[in-house]
């Protein structure tokens, strides 16, 4: 599964241990969402979509660690 950098950060934040809490966690998170943060909402839908879709044993294998660094490096 094509998983994008800011996906695995998103569910890097929200990872409550398991690819059902990280659904729910991701899903009322969205809840809070205003109407004008539209590309938060979609990348969280679309988050939210590719974790429905893969196993446990898939999202186990996920490192979902935020990666700051890279981040940092995108700021300079």
């Amino acid at each position: 599964m094509n998983i994008t950098f800011e996906e695995r950060q998103l569910m890097s934040l929200y990872n409550t241990g398991t690819r059902t809490g990280l659904i729910a966690a991701l899903e009322e998170m969205r809840g809070y969402l205003a109407a004008d943060e539209t590309e938060l909402r979609e990348l969280t839908d679309s988050a939210i979509a590719k974790l429905r879709r893969m196993s446990d044993a898939e999202y186990d294998a996920l490192d979902l660690f935020p990666d700051f660094e890279k981040e940092d490096m995108d700021a300079e």
